[in-house]
């Protein structure tokens, strides 16, 4: 390797194996990337959220195993670490199992800020075990129409976000909400959905700016909010999901009880080695 290639690492520096991975998407370049790093054992925080600025994705995960053959996860934005993230879940699956660090026929379980999650392959998807973050109407504390540019049907929220739905797709696809004014919501941010098109049963978009992510591409965690919501509002407890964001995702939800099933498909577009943490 030429010197010009060699990393510039000091004896006290480690690297770590990193990937970056579109998640809910069968397509590269498409989807919600994440940066998903494996690590031996654990890492200090404000290293793991310098590696997610450093990336600059929506979320970065970090995972490493645990005793009793199962892995600790924690996801980063770019600005704070977060409680749940579907995405970077599932693109910490894909890896372990594209990686060989954890066998193909294996499920990945998962121990989180959000309770223990778990994915497993369902031939060419992959389906991960979220709780349901059910929502439930409120009165927003900010004049909604005027933040979205568009007149809400029915607002609501869960601990996470803002649930509202609009008259129709087009509107949730045309979308563009005055970002600057968020942050008095005092949540993580605004999903924004109605009845699908295109054969999509439900179609939404994503808007967290409190995150440092003015909007996401695909959030596999407001979908524990849209199936509950769309299954009680369309009687079914199977849905096909589309997120209208430029790069687009699609999604597969089925409510079981207080579960969310969410199945998605994933492609690594990346993989290499990442500087740190030091050594203490």
């Amino acid at each position: 390797m030429s010197a010009l290639l060699q990393p510039n690492l000091t004896q006290t520096q480690l690297t770590q194996p990193l990937a970056v991975v579109d998640a809910f998407t069968s397509r590269a370049y498409s989807g919600n990337p994440a940066g998903v790093c494996l690590l031996d054992e654990p890492a200090p925080p404000d290293w793991m959220q310098r590696v997610a600025c450093e990336l600059n994705h929506a979320e970065t995960a970090f995972v490493w195993p645990l005793p009793s053959h199962q892995y600790r996860l924690r996801w980063f934005t770019p600005a704070v670490e977060v409680d749940l993230c579907g995405h970077a879940t599932l693109a910490a699956a894909h890896w372990l199992w594209q990686s060989g660090a954890l066998a193909g026929d294996a499920a990945a379980h998962f121990e989180t800020l959000s309770g223990p999650l778990s994915a497993v392959k369902r031939g060419e998807w992959i389906e991960l075990d979220f709780p349901a973050e059910v929502a439930t109407e409120v009165q927003s504390p900010v004049d909604m129409a005027a933040l979205l540019g568009a007149q809400p049907l029915w607002i609501g929220a869960n601990r996470l976000d803002y649930l509202v739905e609009l008259p129709s797709a087009a509107q949730v696809r045309s979308l563009t909400p005055d970002l600057a004014h968020f942050g008095p919501l005092g949540k993580r941010g605004v999903i924004v959905t109605a009845a699908g098109d295109e054969g999509y049963d439900i179609v939404s978009r994503g808007f967290f700016p409190n995150l440092g992510i003015p909007e996401d591409p695909v959030t596999g965690s407001a979908h524990c909010a849209l199936a509950p919501y769309w299954a009680a509002k369309l009687r079914k407890s199977e849905l096909s999901a589309y997120q209208a964001s430029a790069r687009g995702g699609e999604l597969r939800l089925r409510l079981e009880g207080g579960r969310v099933k969410l199945l998605g498909q994933a492609v690594i577009t990346l993989e290499g080695r990442i500087a740190g943490p030091p050594r203490v």
